[in-house]
């Protein structure tokens, strides 16, 4: 009943605040995203000291290491996190922009202006740094948020919370705009879940378990952040010393996120070649290969792969290779195992390129890129909020207008409808 309680309390602060939030100008909001980052910068040592607490459980549960890395803030990240506050604070605000205004047969003008959604529930695993990511989107586009991160990251979710509600606190707007649920408790969440009179969507970002829980318990609308299948297609029409570096970003760079690459196709009529080639480039980092029979016999640099290796997002160097004859049998490979997150092309074939974007559904198709791409900021979003494997009503990396709706305005002069 305690828990209830403090849930209920805590939705029904956003749903007042979100009603000051929503009436901010540009300015205030710019200010208060500013002012955020300067704070978090001011405060790194105490980030660190609270975020090795996290870090020494993490060690002595003997998490896995791409979850530890998410985990970590070092100095380096907490300056992304206050470049990403400014990166939004500089983009352009889409709250009150009207669009569509068209005049109709009786002299009324209609349009739509777009408005924030109100309270935004964000329920997240590991990365502290969506915290402070969240917040900045949430707030920027006039909506509260109500932050409720995994066990793993505590005391950096409730440490970077404190900083930046502070913040709203000087600037006299309420700190309930930016709630950090510290709870470990899960029927936390099973509370918060069933607030639909004052919450107006959810995102949860984690793994394949968080997601079905939220969708499976929610009376919220959800948005899903679901797994990254991301898969690099390499034609028999590719530059082999592109497709190789384009290999090894999407693979190594870092491994442990969602848009690093997980299963590596390539045409029959190059893998001799190919395979071989990257085979020894992976190896050097320590990429673990489980290869389908046709690549194993090309390479016995190769373990056998298991059915399960195909849908599998392993978020460490471990990489499925599958031989196919053609790029039908590759477009067919990533509508199976597929999980509409980020598919990539590698082809000098331009018609082929083509198509491949008009037939591949998934939420970010790319072309001669790494999938390391896939990301709000990289796509020129500013800091991103999750990415969308759900196709209502974003679809992809979400950033500013995606925590927006639209609603009708209509001007007229006296008119009446007959």
């Amino acid at each position: 009943m305690a828990i209830r309680k403090e849930m209920i309390e805590v939705a029904v602060a956003s749903r007042k605040a979100s009603r000051q939030m929503a009436n901010l100008s540009s300015g205030i909001k710019n200010k208060l995203l500013l002012q955020m980052a300067t704070a978090l910068e001011a405060a790194q040592k105490q980030l660190k000291v609270e975020n090795e607490k996290d870090l020494s459980r993490a060690r002595e549960n003997k998490m896995a290491p791409a979850m530890v890395d998410r985990l970590v803030l070092t100095d380096e990240r907490i300056g992304a996190m206050a470049a990403g506050l400014r990166e939004v604070a500089a983009l352009p605000d889409p709250v009150g922009e009207i669009t569509g205004m068209r005049l109709r047969p009786n002299g009324i003008q209609v349009g739509r202006q777009r408005i924030p959604l109100g309270v935004i529930g964000i329920i997240y695993e590991s990365r502290p740094n969506v915290t402070a990511d969240a917040a900045g989107l949430c707030l920027k586009s006039g909506n509260a948020v109500i932050l409720r991160g995994g066990s793993e990251a505590l005391h950096s979710n409730r440490a970077i919370g404190t900083i930046l509600q502070q913040v709203l606190q000087d600037m006299d707007l309420p700190q309930a705009a930016l709630q950090v649920v510290t709870t470990s408790d899960r029927d936390a969440v099973k509370e918060l879940l069933q607030r639909d009179q004052e919450i107006d969507l959810i995102i949860p970002r984690g793994g394949e378990g968080l997601i079905r829980f939220v969708a499976e318990t929610s009376r919220i609308p959800v948005i899903k952040h679901d797994q990254g299948v991301c898969h690099t297609y390499v034609d028999a029409a590719a530059d082999l010393q592109m497709a190789e570096q384009i290999c090894i970003n999407a693979k190594v760079q870092r491994p442990g996120v969602c848009n690093a690459m997980e299963t590596l196709l390539i045409h029959r009529d190059i893998a001799a070649e190919f395979l071989p080639l990257v085979t020894k480039s992976m190896g050097a980092q320590g990429v673990e290969l489980r290869g389908c029979r046709e690549a194993c016999k090309i390479s016995s640099e190769l373990l056998p792969a298991a059915e399960d290796d195909w849908s599998a997002e392993y978020l460490e160097l471990i990489l499925a290779v599958r031989i196919v004859d053609s790029y039908e049998q590759a477009r067919e490979h990533i509508e199976t195992y597929g999980s509409l997150h980020t598919e990539v092309i590698v082809t000098n074939d331009y018609r082929l390129s083509q198509q491949f974007l008009r037939e591949i559904n998934s939420s970010v198709v790319m072309v001669n890129a790494s999938s390391r791409f896939s990301d709000g900021n990289q796509l020129g979003l500013g800091a991103e909020i999750g990415i969308s494997t759900s196709k209502l009503h974003s679809f992809g990396p979400m950033g500013l207008e995606d925590l927006t709706t639209r609603k009708f305005v209509v001007l007229g002069d006296g008119q009446i409808r007959e």
